[in-house]
């Protein structure tokens, strides 16, 4: 009968202890630039652009790769053109390859140009304390050197995230040093493509298809590709011929083959007038079943004679809400669901605002204040009277 000493741990025996081999081509297991696995099922996602957007998306943090989003906004205001143009900063920023459907190449020229690091951020970082400084939780980190430290981790996960997700600024222009990708403009769906006499001599949208299955084919597996398709449908860059269901729906139903066939390489957004294509008719409702999510943008009216914002405050104007955002629905985690519909995200009264150096911020809507009553109390206060309809408990 053998005895083991109680001490000996028995992996530790010769013969026991196994080599651990590292896995192969390790190195080829890193994700491209601005791709990350979403932290609910692992699957590759890309950023939007605008880091509220990628919250939003069912908890992935991102749009996930093989994925497109229908945006959808009524009146005439261009949020959703603003959403656009951050989400393709963001892939030439990042080096991907950018496909513009509809829009002529100078719309490049519109997109924002990459913010610059706040002051005021970079002053509240402060240095590491020194040794005699510490607290005296911290000697846990002291074996495993400065870069374990609590302030350290926060910096690299602000910087992974700055990597991820750029800050963009509205008031500039991208510049060409700032570009890794590039821009491919798609064939025209004006009315030139289009015979005079009535007769349709090609399909656009068909045309459109053909252009990025060959540029997918002709591509590196490792190569991201964004298509950016703003306002579809509209008359001043589409020809009538595309807005007929037998037309659109061909061309979404391709479209949603190719993201289903280039699942890590390829998404899309789609930005919808619904005040030309309003959400009760048959075509619009196709349209967002064929889209893995629907966005509404609602703008809100302007009251008309009402008191203008006090300009003591900055950070109120750019926290105002400018337009509520109604969640349809989100891309799902897997073929039986799970896209957020569990959760209170449909239910949360969501809004928008807009500003030149924050970008398009997405909250809880909530009541803004009510100033003329406020300033009527004081007034009130002022003079010794009590207000008019107050009431008393």
């Amino acid at each position: 009968m053998s005895f083991v000493k109680r001490n000996t741990v028995l992996s530790s025996r010769a013969g026991r202890a196994l080599p651990q081999a590292k896995p192969p081509n390790a190195e080829k297991l890193q994700p491209p630039p601005g791709v990350r696995p979403s932290p609910l099922d692992g699957r590759p996602t890309t950023s939007t652009g605008t880091a509220s957007l990628d919250q939003l998306l069912a908890g992935h943090n991102g749009l996930p790769l093989g994925t497109c989003l229908l945006l959808e906004e009524q009146g005439t205001t261009d949020f959703s053109g603003v959403l656009l143009r951050y989400y393709a900063a963001e892939g030439l920023v990042q080096g991907h390859q950018v496909h513009l459907v509809g829009y002529p190449p100078e719309w490049r020229r519109q997109l924002p140009g990459v913010a610059q690091p706040d002051s005021k951020s970079s002053k509240s970082s402060k240095p590491a304390p020194a040794p005699e400084e510490k607290m005296k939780i911290a000697w846990r980190y002291e074996a495993l050197g400065n870069s374990a430290a609590p302030g350290n981790v926060a910096s690299r996960e602000d910087a992974s995230q700055a990597s991820f997700c750029h800050n963009f600024d509205l008031s500039k222009r991208l510049e060409p040093a700032s570009i890794k990708g590039s821009l491919h403009p798609t064939p025209s769906t004006g009315p030139p493509t289009f015979d005079p006499r009535g007769q349709i001599t090609r399909s656009p949208l068909k045309a459109i298809i053909k252009h990025l299955q060959s540029k997918l084919l002709s591509s590196a597996p490792t190569e991201i590709h964004r298509v950016v398709i703003p306002s579809l449908l509209l008359p001043s860059f589409y020809a009538p011929q595309c807005s007929q269901p037998s037309e659109v729906l061909r061309f979404l139903h391709a479209l949603r083959a190719l993201l289903r066939t280039y699942s890590s390489q390829l998404t899309a957004i789609i930005s919808l007038p619904t005040s030309l294509f309003p959400r009760s008719s048959g075509l619009v409702r196709w349209m967002e079943l064929l889209s893995d999510g629907v966005l509404e943008l609602v703008p809100l009216p302007a009251t008309p004679g009402a008191a203008p914002p006090p300009a003591s405050s900055n950070a109120e104007k750019t926290d105002q809400s400018q337009g509520l955002l109604k969640v349809h629905s989100l891309p799902v985690y897997h073929e039986k669901g799970g896209g957020g519909a569990e959760t209170s995200t449909f239910r949360e009264t969501l809004s928008f605002s807009l500003s030149m150096s924050k970008g398009l911020n997405i909250k809880p809507y909530s009541l803004p204040p009510m100033i003329e009553d406020e300033e009527e109390q004081k007034k009130e206060k002022a003079s010794g009277g009590k207000p008019k309809d107050g009431i008393d408990f």
